[in-house]
């Protein structure tokens, strides 16, 4: 595992952290780190691995960094431009795409124009431009290993499948978050201090929150879809509150299987950088005589009426589902900034949707336009 290179894109956030707590585990070389401007931690993480590169996005960020960094054998960059360069440096064997957002997709194309494994933690590229991206990585033959825990779950679950017509459905589980069991209505004044309490994952506050409206869980349907080629009716969700079970697959013939472990990210992580491997932990395994009994429900759609404007979005097809990404990054963004209460993410989302005017899935400049359009409706008052 020693000889392999990996470069980190959104490395100060939590997956990031994750990320090159498997790398110095598994002592691996970092050949490039991005994030967006947490000067202190890129500056540690730089100092630590010692990077070919080191990217900030925001520029003044940059500029400070390459100040302290100053004597060191680590090139700085910034913006755009130094997130394509990260991902397709000529060094790394795997991008590590941990952006959170839509600012993930350009880079990720990128890596996959460079023909790299992509461990894939960044959901909205798939819910994004998820056809336009598996067309690239087929064409290009890059790898796409999923890092998400669920997505993780159901890659391992198809190791040894021939046949996907042998699937009769993906089940994602969803822990059902902070708010699980009260109505819609009882969700109108809750705040963003409640809806960053996940029982049972730490996370950055954009996908907490996304947990909390069970938008995540849509988002990840979409994904789904795209990184396996599954059509909706063939891809669900339940709630299980214990986050032991990962996901499900069912197949045709009534056997169903699924992958089990403790809810520590650094599981999906390590596999997506060893596979088709598996690389020894430190971490205590999943101890089936303490866990608690498991549980499993069905999400309560009118009381989270995100989820099924993910599953609308699927079905109005073309660029509809980044019209939905957008929108949800621009409304959860107003929630933790405390500028709209939590029952308007959807109310908003659903406007955008309303104004989505079409778009081709398969051209890019469709889905940064579809994406740019949602997002100016969700940042609207009234």
């Amino acid at each position: 595992m020693s000889s392999q290179t990996i470069s980190l894109l959104g490395s100060t956030g939590s997956i990031g952290r994750q990320t090159l707590e498997v790398a110095r585990e598994l002592q691996l070389k970092v050949a490039a780190l991005a994030a967006g401007r947490s000067v202190d931690l890129m500056e540690a993480q730089a100092r630590e691995f010692l990077p070919e590169l080191a990217v900030l996005y925001d520029m003044e960020a940059a500029v400070e960094l390459a100040r302290r960094l100053k004597g060191l054998p680590v090139r700085v960059a910034y913006g755009l431009e130094g997130l394509l360069e990260a991902a397709a440096i000529d060094s790394a064997d795997t991008v590590v795409t941990a952006l959170v957002g839509m600012v993930g997709l350009q880079p990720t194309l990128a890596a996959i124009e460079k023909g790299k494994r992509i461990a894939l933690a960044n959901k909205e590229t798939l819910v994004c431009a998820g056809e336009l991206v598996m067309a690239r990585a087929e064409a290009r033959g890059a790898e796409i290993i999923p890092v998400d825990s669920e997505h993780s779950a159901i890659f391992q679950c198809l190791q040894g499948c021939r046949d996907r017509g042998e699937v009769r459905r993906l089940i994602l589980t969803c822990s059902g978050g902070p708010f699980y069991g009260r109505r819609f209505e009882e969700l109108q004044h809750v705040t963003a201090a409640e809806a960053l309490r996940h029982p049972n994952w730490s996370m950055g506050a954009k996908i907490t929150v996304d947990c909390a409206t069970l938008m995540n869980k849509g988002l990840e349907i979409i994904e789904a879809m795209r990184l396996y080629r599954m059509p909706l009716e063939q891809v669900t969700a339940v709630i299980h509150r214990q986050s032991i079970v990962h996901s499900l697959v069912e197949f045709r013939d009534g056997a169903v299987l699924a992958q089990l472990g403790t809810p520590d990210m650094k599981l999906p992580i390590r596999y997506a950088l060893t596979y088709p491997k598996r690389a020894e932990s430190a971490a205590e395994p999943l101890d089936l005589l303490a866990c608690p009994p498991l549980t499993f429900a069905l999400p309560d759609i009118e009381a989270f009426p995100c989820l099924r404007l993910a599953m609308d979005s699927v079905r109005a097809g073309g660029t509809a589902c980044a019209a939905l990404n957008g929108a949800n990054e621009a409304a959860v963004g107003r929630f933790l900034r405390g500028e709209i209460g939590f029952g308007d993410i959807p109310r908003l989302v659903e406007r955008a949707l309303e104004r989505w005017s079409g778009g081709d899935a398969m051209s890019l400049a469709a889905i940064v336009e579809a994406d740019r359009a949602a997002r100016e409706a969700a940042m609207e008052n009234g």
